[in-house]
């Protein structure tokens, strides 16, 4: 029977689904079970998909949505915040696991152009893995974890140099000299990004704001498919890669104010095509080939984990971090990652390795990967047996909870909120122009740092645990809310607060009316369901409870309905603010925005700025750690100063692009 491309789709389809929910149900990222799904079905497993080229150009589509998604998240304000991380921790680990890598590869027989692209692969990390696991661990916002975010902001930047250089390798015979074409290839890798960016900043963005217009999801869908692949086809064209092309293409899309709505636009095509990429990554390994290669697979595997967490604790020694913070660090970051998998894609596109030494290389980044989760969650445990004297304070749920502790240093008579989403953000709120302190918990890192930046006392932290919760100062609050309509994680709050404070006023959002029986019998004092009236309504509970007079609590409520909510819509986003409706570019938004030394705002009164014609309100500023409110025109900006922004989002990229560039 003739094998067709609707039985390979069909058995791919078939197998995934069935794998990557085993791959879930045991907490393991879907890319592992991609790997696995190619490993299992491929032409080395059990055979049911044969190796073709067409299985090979599709997984080329995939690379190219891979490095334009890595481009699109790619955050050049946040590089600009941690450069001292990024340049010197991530440039240095990049540089001297590059350069250790290829002299271990020559001194075992390779050439230089092979152990350059061997070198490239190994300095390489997942950023996929290494978020979801520390984020799940609650570890993001540790030290260690600051580390890795700071040294995967570098990988992604150098992965431009590594996509030129890679290609050129490939250009003639080993003997000869490779700094020309290397020189050559970066000419035109620097002419490529320039044009990109120069089309993405005086073209692109008048013809996206003419498509968004339109309000067409199909127009735009169109557009982005078109920028992407027109880009890569026009980075391949100049003798580069594809995967280059995507990646700018990106980038340039990153720093526009659609970089939310052409995420949601083009999840479906990267998440179908992502899938299929790591499943023929997976089909590219030879299983049979290994106990013939086993030994050359485990020392690239040792080269690949011991010597880059080596390089990495050294390295986080040199900047003065503790034993335990650069040894984390350093096994968290020690695996092969996406990255790798698209520079030796290439590679082997380009047939610069050598079959052989590309199934080594494949092996040795696969099995990294498939040991990363385990090694990532089980690092503070083997850190603290190493450095037992050291460890104490630095291990999985006590830096969040010293984090938690110092945010509410000082506190008494003050507001838990357990959760900072929409409606947590308006109780703070009302509660700060009540001068009512209060601290907030949430599990969302970008929203938190936002908030801290713009001076919000919120704090990253998992509010259903009793230690985070008494590390807030549940001993002193005065009254605790919890924001988020999570029945199961509300329930488990109000088990644990009852037991410890019987008394204090608990308020409660709820999705409906069918929960408050429930929430009520388990010790909330009122439960109260959501939006915005909502918020307002569980505000008003609370300062009547924190001892305002009723009189002034209804004139407030009167007040923030008779100005359209005006107040409660000025929130954060996050991550998951990126639906199309979500997208609304005439939706009032806070932002904040730091002014570093060097931008045109520094020097110039509020007034002069004339953001109120822009249709900006500036509603607070951050000056020296304190915020004040919103500050007079007359109020002379400084550097460091961080203004906190309300207005639409388009009209919030033009002010922010004004304080800081003119």
């Amino acid at each position: 029977m003739e094998f067709s491309i609707l039985d390979g789709v069909l058995i791919l389809l078939s197998v995934a689904v069935v794998i990557v929910i085993m791959f879930r149900r045991i907490n393991l990222p879907p890319i592992l079970g991609y790997l696995f799904v190619g490993l299992l079905v491929g032409p080395y497993g059990l055979g049911w998909i044969p190796e073709t080229q067409a299985t090979h150009e599709l997984a080329e589509f995939g690379v190219v949505f891979l490095m334009f998604t890595i481009g699109l998240e790619f955050s050049l304000s946040k590089l600009i915040a941690m450069r001292g991380l990024v340049l010197g921790l991530g440039g240095l680990q990049v540089l001297i696991t590059t350069a250790v890598t290829v002299g271990i590869a020559m001194i075992f027989g390779q050439t230089l152009n092979d152990s350059i692209v061997i070198g490239s692969i190994v300095a390489m990390s997942s950023t996929a893995i290494v978020i979801k696991q520390l984020t799940d661990q609650l570890e993001l916002n540790t030290s260690h974890g600051e580390n890795a975010v700071g040294i995967l902001l570098f990988q992604d930047l150098a992965v431009i140099p590594f996509l030129i250089l890679i290609p050129s390798l490939g250009a003639g015979p080993d003997a000869q000299p490779i700094l020309m074409p290397l020189v050559w290839a970066m000419g035109k890798g620097a002419a490529a990004m320039l044009l990109i960016l120069a089309i993405g900043r005086w073209i692109l963005r008048p013809v996206f704001h003419e498509i968004a217009a339109s309000r067409s999801m199909e127009l735009f869908t169109l557009s982005v498919l078109l920028v992407t692949l027109a880009a890569a086809w026009l980075t391949e064209d100049m003798g580069l890669s594809l995967a280059l092309g995507a990646f700018l293409a990106g980038m340039m899309l990153g720093e526009t104010e659609f970089r939310h709505q052409v995420e949601a636009n083009i999840r479906p095509f990267r998440d179908v095509l992502l899938g299929l990429f790591f499943i023929t990554i997976g089909m590219l390994l030879n299983i049979r080939s290994l106990p013939d290669i086993w030994q050359w697979v485990l020392l690239l595997l040792f080269v690949l984990i011991v010597v880059k967490t080596l390089v990495i604790f050294g390295l986080c020694r040199l900047l003065g971090n503790k034993n335990p913070i650069a040894l984390r660090t350093g096994l968290v970051l020690a695996h092969g990652g996406e990255f790798g998998f698209a520079l030796l894609s290439l590679a082997m596109a380009g047939n610069i390795l050598k079959p052989e030494l590309s199934q080594i290389v494949l092996g040795a980044i696969l099995f990294s990967m498939l040991l990363s989760p385990l090694m990532i969650r089980y690092s503070g445990k083997l850190v603290e047996s190493i450095f037992p004297e050291e460890s104490g304070a630095e291990t999985d749920e006590n830096v969040v909870k010293s984090s938690v502790e110092h945010a509410a240093h000082g506190l008494e008579q003050h507001v838990i909120i357990c959760g900072y989403g929409r409606v947590g953000q308006n109780i703070a709120r009302l509660l700060e122009s009540e001068g009512i302190e209060y601290i907030a918990m949430d599990l969302d890192p970008s929203r938190v740092q936002n908030a801290q930046l713009a001076g919000d006392r919120v704090t990253y932290g998992d509010s259903t645990n009793l230690e985070m919760l008494a590390a807030a100062g549940l001993k002193f609050a005065k009254a605790l809310v919890i924001s988020f309509e999570d029945v199961s994680g509300a329930l488990k709050i109000l088990q644990q607060v009852r037991k410890y404070k019987t008394h204090m006023p608990i308020l409660v959002r709820a999705r409906d009316d069918a929960e408050l029986s429930k929430l009520q019998e388990n010790g909330a004092t009122e439960v109260i369901p959501a939006t915005l009236e909502a918020s307002l309504a569980i505000a008003s509970h609370l300062l009547v409870f924190m001892g305002i007079p009723p009189s002034r609590v209804l004139r407030i409520t009167r007040e923030a309905r008779g100005d359209r909510y005006k107040l409660l819509r000025q929130i954060f986003p996050d991550q998951e603010s990126i639906a199309l409706d979500e997208g609304d570019p005439d939706r009032e938004q806070l932002m904040a925005v730091n002014l570093p030394k060097g931008s045109y705002a520094i020097g110039h009164n509020l007034g002069e700025l004339d953001l109120d014609e822009a249709n900006i309100t500036v509603t607070a500023i951050r000056r020296g750690g304190i915020r004040g409110p919103a500050p007079e025109p007359e109020t002379e900006l400084r550097a460091d100063d961080v203004l906190v922004l309300c207005g639409s989002q388009t009209s919030l990229n033009r002010a922010e692009k004004l304080l800081l560039e003119g």
